[in-house]
């Protein structure tokens, strides 16, 4: 059998937790439907890049190729400095789908 149906079969029988850390850290979590809070549900442009340093997300994280458990209890990501921005960078740059180029 080959170790990658082995590891499966482990974790569907629950003999072995393979699946509990993974990829499950989006990087981009602001900006999405699900964090809309929105009077007039225009959840695309209710919560711009800027403001997404001072929010606590409720329905999830982000991060730059980062991973965690997947409930995500335990979040691990990387953030850069390019010694000149008062902020780190810990969340990839967008644009709101009417700030877009399209």
């Amino acid at each position: 059998m080959l170790a990658e149906k082995k590891r499966l079969k482990e974790n569907k029988k629950r003999e072995k937790y393979w699946k509990h850390w993974g990829p499950y850290l989006p990087e981009r979590q602001w900006g999405t439907v699900r964090e809309d809070y929105s009077k007039d549900g225009n959840a695309w442009n209710y919560l711009p890049y800027e403001e997404a340093m001072s929010r606590a997300y409720r329905w999830g994280e982000d991060g730059i190729a980062g991973i965690s458990d997947t409930h995500q209890r335990l979040c691990l990501a990387f953030s850069f400095w390019n010694e000149k921005d008062p902020l780190l960078k810990e969340r990839i740059f967008g644009l709101t789908n009417l700030e877009g180029n399209h």
